[in-house]
């Protein structure tokens, strides 16, 4: 009965409906990455799983730098249980609207596309994983990041994470130029 029960759950997690470069823009506003992250950050965030449980909450300090080539995002992650992690993020325009990025723990390369005042972010990562008994672990996931920027100073980021092609619950971040 459990397992009818999951894979209900499941399905009805895959029907539900997600953003689109289809849906109206609501703002007159034109993205740029490399104008945008060009500085210093704090965003607020959390992960949610697939039931609406929050898991985990975060702070993220982040220095951005554009020299003209690439865009580099130092990520400084603290955690609410105190734990700590760094990422660092290179990314590359590679058309007008689109832009591929690496990152340690990144499989292969991020591809995201910018629309307007959206971007879509999409990569598979090894995340780091607290375990029950303290060390730390690694579990293989999908982002599908979408991102608005609201006002001059602040971008809102929604990510839809998988594990093996199952939607397992979404990050919510809101960024803020400081």
């Amino acid at each position: 009965m459990r397992l009818i029960a999951f894979a209900a759950l499941m399905l009805l997690a895959a029907c539900v409906g997600k953003p689109s470069f289809d849906d109206p823009t609501l703002s007159d506003r034109q993205l740029k990455l490399e104008e945008f992250f060009d500085g210093d950050f704090v965003a607020y965030g959390q992960f949610q799983d697939i039931l609406g449980t929050v898991r985990r909450s975060f702070v993220v300090n982040i220095a951005g730098d554009w020299d003209g080539d690439r865009l580099r995002l130092v990520e400084d992650f603290i955690y609410e249980d105190g734990s700590t992690e760094q990422r660092i993020w290179t990314l590359v325009q590679t058309d007008p609207d689109t832009w591929e990025g690496t990152a340690p723990g990144v499989i292969g390369v991020a591809t995201g596309r910018v629309q307007d005042n959206r971007f879509n972010w999409q990569y598979e990562i090894d995340l780091p994983i607290p375990s029950a008994d303290g060390t730390q672990e690694t579990m293989r996931v999908t982002f599908d990041d979408w991102m608005w920027q609201l006002t001059e100073d602040r971008l809102l980021n929604l990510a839809y994470v998988k594990r093996f092609g199952f939607d397992i619950g979404t990050v919510t971040i809101s960024f803020e130029k400081i």
